[in-house]
């Protein structure tokens, strides 16, 4: 009995030992954390989502203190987060327009579908087994792998089989851009409503063999635009969205609906008429210029002599 006491007596006195070179050691070798760290990690949106190219939000946080992220650095935080972020630094708030994403591409059931996939739902599966199922190479397979990489529930496939944006959810993490294996989703201002949603850079003629609401190139949006916003670049048409006006005249003037928003049928007589009357008119000045100069020609004649 008394050597059971006595062992548990030095178990105890062995344990307060190290417990005490445990504590000074803790001590010792203390890494005394930023107070602003947990702050600033407060401040972030807690999804973890990678967007801002750190490993989770406390990599981003521990990056935004080291002054190797910028306090806008997670998107899904928002500008409020941003700014909340900028007063813990004891920087200004910053100030810049709220961006979202957007696919660029309107294709789906318009694109000639070269046969029928089954197999695993996933847009890097299927363009690495079968390079995708329609005849168009630059458009959305519509197999979601975005929609599965967004964690805001801010993308689907819509009823034409391409991904759609939903930018009220939107935080513009950038998941779903780097999970788009033909990179159609790109980052574009909040307030912008008019956008060109194709990507094919192949010349007209080919272009029309795979999809129905492709652009061809033919220069009319670009010719229409009365703010210089519009231009047809490698076969495809872009647009400045730091000119573009959101007047949706582009839209109106595209032959194929390739850019949105699309107008219906009537407004697209209405723009024909429009554009006609204005031919007409300008036309009409032309000749009248024309009749003006060649009376005044003939008036001359005569004091020449």
């Amino acid at each position: 009995m008394g050597n059971i006491i006595f062992a548990i007596l030095v178990l105890g006195a062995i344990a307060i030992v190290f417990g005490l070179i445990l504590s000074v050691a803790a001590k010792v070798f203390e890494v005394k954390v930023d107070e602003r760290l947990p702050k600033i990690q407060e401040c972030l949106a807690g999804a973890n989502c990678g967007g801002c190219g750190y490993p989770g939000c406390s990599g981003c946080a521990e990056a935004i203190l080291a002054g190797k992220a910028p306090v806008t650095a997670c998107a899904p935080a928002g500008a409020e987060g941003a700014a909340k972020i900028a007063a813990i630094m004891g920087m200004e708030a910053p100030s810049g327009e709220k961006m979202v994403a957007h696919v660029i591409c309107n294709g789906g059931e318009a694109a000639v579908k070269n046969f029928e996939y089954v197999g695993i739902s996933d847009c890097v599966g299927a363009l690495k087994v079968a390079g995708g199922t329609t005849a168009c190479t630059y458009g959305c397979l519509g197999f979601g792998s975005c929609v599965a990489a967004c964690q805001f529930d801010a993308l689907h496939i819509n009823e034409k089989g391409v991904a759609e944006v939903d930018k009220e959810r939107c935080t513009d993490c950038g998941a779903c851009r780097e999970a788009c294996p033909r990179h159609l989703i790109v980052e574009v201002p909040y307030k912008q409503k008019v956008f060109v949603n194709c990507a094919n850079k192949d010349k007209g003629p080919a272009v029309t063999k795979v999809c129905a609401n492709s652009c061809i190139a033919c220069g009319m949006c670009e010719r229409t635009c009365k703010f210089d916003a519009i231009h047809v670049v490698n076969n495809v048409a872009v647009i400045d969205y730091d000119k573009c006006r959101n007047c949706t005249m582009c839209a109106k003037a595209c032959p194929r609906n390739a850019i949105e928003p699309i107008p219906t049928a009537e407004e697209k007589e209405k723009f024909k008429a429009a554009q006609k009357a204005a031919a007409e008119k300008k036309a009409a000045a032309a000749k009248a210029a024309a009749e003006a100069a060649a009376a005044a020609k003939a008036a001359e004649a005569p004091k020449a002599e």
